[in-house]
């Protein structure tokens, strides 16, 4: 996964996406407001998807508010470069999108009343899709090496570091009223059940008719279909779209169709050795 990088905190950055002084800003600049609510993910863990669905859950539904601008501008990323001009004309409550670890996030959150919605995703699926992604994404030089993709990811040496310490950073505030976590395979097993919970959440009072609109408007295909949503707007030389696309399955699973059985059985028994000490279990831990 290789990739033109520099280290904070233990933790890889993009140079061009990040620098050494927006992570630090970031961290200790950023301010937060009582009422924000923050998307946190590891990268390709339903980032996009989520952005999605907090929008319409915002406008209770109503497509066309929300489609306006492209999901980048509409929920953008604060540790970016240049991400503060759009930041400063999001409309309250602001939805905003980070891949921080926990260790690296704005300071000011601690202290404050607002939100995060943390979403994860079977790691193994994690990584075919950051296989994939690294050959649209201009800043990696793509590989074939499937086999190196995967030790890089299990050494930390992917964009935002570790998926293990990412993970196990955030879920120490799984007991913090102001925080919710969801699993990418649980939306896809029930999403109408996952955005009543999150509307839940963050006391948001929908009728059927606005559910079914969010439903409908934050499926797969909707948003794969939609240029708003799909990335397509993008310029060639930031994501090389002949080469694959942003939105590629929206599946769960998809990493059997992608490791050996060797790689499965390393990878499991990796994980074991990294997650053993962690007092949660997960879907993909019986579904592997």
């Amino acid at each position: 996964m290789s990739f033109d990088h520099f280290e904070y905190k233990g933790v890889r950055f993009a140079r061009g996406l990040h620098t050494e002084e927006s992570i630090k800003q970031a961290e200790n600049e950023f301010e937060v407001f009582d009422d924000d609510i923050y998307i946190v993910t590891y990268p390709k863990s339903g980032t996009n998807w989520m952005i999605e669905i907090l929008n319409l859950i915002k406008e209770k539904g109503d497509f066309a508010k929300t489609n306006a601008l492209p999901i980048y501008i509409r929920s953008p990323w604060y540790e970016t470069v240049g991400s503060q001009e759009f930041i400063d004309k999001l409309e309250p409550p602001r939805i905003i999108a980070s891949h921080l670890p926990h260790h690296v996030f704005a300071k000011s959150y601690f202290k404050s009343k607002a939100k995060i919605i943390y979403t994860m995703r079977n790691p193994r699926d994690v990584i075919v899709s950051l296989f994939h992604f690294a050959s649209v994404l201009k800043i990696f030089t793509p590989t074939e090496n499937f086999q190196n993709f995967i030790e890089d990811f299990i050494q930390g040496k992917a964009l935002f570091g570790s998926w293990f310490d990412h993970v196990k950073g955030w879920m120490q505030m799984k007991d913090d009223e102001r925080f919710f976590f969801i699993t990418y395979e649980e939306l896809i097993q029930d999403l109408r059940g996952g955005v009543i919970r999150i509307c839940k959440f963050l006391g948001q009072e929908l009728d059927d008719a606005q559910i079914d609109s969010v439903v409908e408007h934050s499926t797969f295909k909707s948003m794969k279909d939609n240029p708003m949503s799909n990335w397509t707007q993008l310029p060639s030389d930031v994501m090389d779209q002949s080469k694959g696309t942003f939105m590629r399955k929206g599946i769960s699973g998809d990493w059997k169709n992608h490791f050996t059985v060797a790689q499965s059985e390393y990878f499991d028994k990796i994980y074991q050795e990294k997650m053993k000490d962690f007092n949660m279990s997960f879907f993909w831990e019986q579904s592997s």
